[in-house]
C-alpha cells in the first residue's frame, strides 16, 4: 500500500443554499491555504461507566462529532474592482455579508442573522473529509516585509470520510498575487494619527459553538468580541498621547489600506476603537508601544468592515 504524503492537500469550499446540505464544491471552488491545521474528528468522550464484576477500561462513546480546519489565506484582491475575491466563501462563512458595488468594490460587513455556511471538502493525498454547515472566525495580520494573511478557523459537522481515486481537479483562477506590507503599499491611521507601525493584527472574535440538540444540530456563531493589537513606533507625547487615550477610553477610527492598484486593494475600517493599556518595548533599539485594541460597535454591527476594491 502506498504511503500518503503530507504536502499533497487540496480544499474545496462552497456556500450552501440550505444549511448543512452538501453544496458539492468543485474545481472552481478551490481554496489556496497555507499553514494548514486539520482536526478530522472532535467531540465529547462520554464514559459508559458500567457496573461490572471486574475492573478495566470500558471505552468511550464520542458524541457531538465535528471537524475543524485552520489555514492562512494571502490577503489580495480579485484582479478586478467589483469582483469578489477567490476567498469570498470563507469570508461569508465567518459572519460577514457580501455587498457588491459593480466595477467598484466588494464589502464584507458583520451580520448576525441569516448567516451563511459552507461545505468543505478537504483532501489529503486521496482521502477526502467532508464538513457540512461549516462556520467560523477569522484573524488578519499585517507586518512590514511580509505577505499579509487572513487566518480562517472553520468548524463543520462531519459528513463522509472516503478514499478517492485521484486528487481533485483544482483551479487557481482568480487568485491574485499579493503585495508585501510596506511604506509604498500600505498606509495606516489610528485615532487620527498617520501611523508608523511595526504590525497590526485583528481578531474578528466570533465564539464558534457546535450545538447538538434533539431535533437540531448546527455550528453556531454565538457571540462576538472583536479585538486587535497594533505595535507602533513610540513618538513624543505631543505628537500622539496613547496613555491619555487609554485612561480616558477615548474612541477613534482605525483605517488601513493595503495595495495601490485597482483590483488588488484591501481596506480595513473600524470606526470606534478603544486603546487598552500600552506596553513599552523596542525593536532595533527603537522604542515602540504595543497597543491592545477593542473594536467597538459605533451604530451596531459596524465595528469592522473589509473592502476589496
Amino acid at each position: 500500500m502506498a504511503v500518503r504524503r503530507q504536502k499533497k492537500m487540496a480544499a474545496l469550499v462552497k456556500i450552501e443554499a440550505t444549511y448543512a446540505t452538501d453544496a458539492a464544491p468543485a474545481a472552481a471552488d478551490a481554496v489556496i491555504f497555507s499553514n494548514v491545521s486539520f482536526t478530522p474528528l472532535e467531540g465529547d468522550e462520554v464514559s459508559r461507566d458500567l457496573i461490572l464484576p471486574y475492573m478495566g477500561n470500558q471505552g468511550m462513546i464520542i458524541t457531538g462529532q465535528y471537524g475543524r480546519i485552520e489555514g492562512d489565506i494571502e490577503i489580495a484582491g480579485s484582479g478586478a474592482a467589483g469582483t469578489a475575491p477567490a476567498y469570498d466563501a470563507l469570508m461569508r462563512a465567518c459572519g460577514l455579508a457580501q455587498t457588491i458595488t459593480v466595477d467598484t468594490s466588494v464589502e464584507y460587513s458583520i451580520v448576525e442573522d441569516d448567516q451563511e455556511s459552507v461545505s468543505i471538502y478537504f483532501i489529503q493525498d486521496k482521502v477526502q473529509h467532508v464538513l457540512l454547515g461549516s462556520r467560523g472566525t477569522m484573524t488578519l495580520s499585517m507586518a512590514p516585509k511580509q505577505i499579509p494573511h487572513f487566518r480562517f478557523t472553520l468548524t463543520g459537522l462531519i459528513g463522509t470520510i472516503t478514499d478517492i481515486g485521484a486528487m481533485p481537479a483544482f483551479s487557481t483562477a482568480g487568485w491574485e498575487t499579493p503585495v508585501p506590507v510596506s511604506k509604498a503599499n500600505t498606509t495606516m491611521s489610528l485615532l487620527g494619527w498617520s501611523s508608523v507601525a511595526e504590525s497590526l493584527s485583528i481578531d474578528l472574535g466570533w465564539s464558534v459553538t457546535p450545538r447538538f440538540l434533539i431535533g437540531d444540530e448546527l455550528i453556531l456563531l454565538s457571540d462576538r468580541s472583536s479585538t486587535g493589537t497594533a505595535v507602533v513606533e513610540a513618538k513624543a507625547i505631543a505628537e500622539i498621547d496613547w496613555f491619555t487615550a487609554a485612561r480616558n477610553r477615548t474612541r477613534g477610527a482605525l483605517s488601513l489600506v493595503h495595495g495601490t492598484v485597482a483590483g488588488n486593494i484591501i481596506e480595513i475600517s473600524a470606526p470606534s476603537v478603544e486603546i487598552g493599556k500600552p506596553s513599552q518595548g523596542e525593536t532595533n533599539g527603537i522604542v515602540n508601544y504595543s497597543l491592545p485594541l477593542a473594536l467597538c460597535p459605533d451604530t451596531g454591527l459596524d465595528e469592522l468592515s473589509i473592502l476589496v476594491r
